[in-house]
């Protein structure tokens, strides 16, 4: 075996560091221009190194890009639940505002009524008919009672806040209590007329307003006056705010007057109310 085979590969890699370690020693000197040797080794060395360059800058700039994505995602996520809260906010903030006229009249009449009362919701209610029963969000263990009248604070002229009759509670559950509105066609309420102190019945009708009859034919009821209810029956409380007369015709024939009475609660509206305390 020849010397050149045998120690071939020693010598290439001896004469390789050779020209390393010359290159370095020149290159570490000051110089303007390269040689010749640098010149061809850079040319082999520098296509090489651009193409690692490229690589570790391209996974570089990926680790970049995904660190970007997930900042950007949870900054995006915050956003979002900010908007949320902000909007959640909004919303009360408008609920209040719509209802503010109700809730001044609510306190006033919480500060003046002579009665006990216990505040209510209603939490279900026929949606083809918003007359019919409705269901209340309290029941017997928190006081409610069956017959007991159920209102809502209504301003009358003058700015004066006064108890609405809105019906009354015909089932108590434990939580929960069923109202019978009184425009609905089974209620009838016995009133009297605050100007003239005359008394008479009114139901509810299919149109929602209510109609009735006064018991003296020759009362002197007329358009535009106020009706109460007169605790006759022992099942509405006397001095509740019913509603206003908007029609009145005598019957001769019947021997009988009757009368149309719009309602004071708008029954379309009605949300908050509450059911008096039943002694």
């Amino acid at each position: 075996m020849s010397v050149l085979r045998k120690y071939g590969g020693r010598m290439i890699v001896a004469i390789v560091t050779i020209i390393l370690l010359i290159t370095i020693g020149i290159t570490a000197n000051d110089r303007e221009k390269i040689s010749f040797l640098e010149n061809k080794i850079g040319q082999i060395i520098t296509p090489v190194q651009s193409f690692f360059y490229k690589i570790g800058d391209s996974v570089t700039n990926r680790f970049s890009s995904i660190g970007d994505y997930v900042n950007a995602k949870e900054k995006n996520d915050i956003l979002v639940k900010e908007i949320k809260k902000l909007e959640e906010e909004n919303r009360n903030m408008s609920d209040v505002i719509a209802r503010k006229d109700f809730l001044e009249k609510e306190m006033r009449l919480k500060q003046n009524s002579n009665f006990s009362m216990i505040g209510t919701r209603i939490i279900s209610r026929d949606p083809e008919n918003w007359f019919n029963n409705f269901l209340i969000d309290k029941g017997s263990i928190d006081g409610i009672k069956k017959d007991a009248a159920v209102i809502q604070a209504i301003e009358l002229d003058g700015g004066i806040i006064r108890e609405g009759l809105v019906g009354i509670v015909i089932e108590v559950g434990d939580n929960w209590s069923k109202v019978l509105p009184i425009t609905d066609t089974g209620s009838s309420v016995s009133y009297k007329v605050i100007r003239t102190q005359d008394f008479g019945v009114v139901n509810g009708t299919i149109d929602n307003t209510m109609k009735g009859f006064v018991f003296d034919i020759e009362a002197d009821v007329k358009k535009g006056d106020k009706i109460i209810s007169s605790g006759m029956g022992e099942i509405f409380v006397p001095d509740i705010y019913i509603g206003e007369v908007t029609d009145v015709e005598t019957k001769e024939e019947e021997l009988k007057k009757e009368i149309k009475v719009k309602p004071a609660v708008n029954f379309k509206k009605i949300n908050d109310l509450f059911v008096i305390n039943k002694q």
